[in-house]
């Protein structure tokens, strides 16, 4: 069992940057690939970036290429999620997750094994 936590959302103006931390308690997640997806109001989870778990792959939505950054740091145990330039539309529960298997970067929901609680980023306009 791997319990995830997120941290680092809030509110943010259009434009502006944000750096989300998803931290892994109890056990450590450097031999998982790791994803975030997000979650709007009235819309399926969506898959947002995923990172293998030695850190030399990743993988982003159409929608965030460029923008989104994803990355971990093994002895600290967390990953991490740098938005920039970030837009209303980026507005959601963002969540991490951990995968046990390969096909983490497929960006399925089903593909992940634990999830964090989730944490809430808005961007106003």
């Amino acid at each position: 069992q791997v319990h995830l936590v997120e941290s680092g959302g809030g509110l943010v103006q259009a434009g502006g940057s944000r750096r989300l931390s998803c931290a892994a308690r109890e056990r450590t997640v450097s031999i998982y690939n790791m994803g975030w997806f997000r979650q709007a109001p009235g819309k399926e989870r969506e898959f947002v970036a995923a990172i293998n778990w030695s850190g030399h792959n990743t993988y982003y939505a159409d929608s965030v290429k460029g923008r989104f950054t994803i990355s971990r740091d093994g002895p600290k145990n967390t990953v991490f999620l740098q938005m920039r330039n970030l837009k209303a539309e980026d507005t959601a529960v963002y969540y991490c997750a951990a995968a046990d298997g390969d096909g983490y970067y497929t960006g399925r929901v089903d593909e992940y094994d634990y999830w964090g609680q989730g944490t809430q980023v808005t961007v106003s306009s």
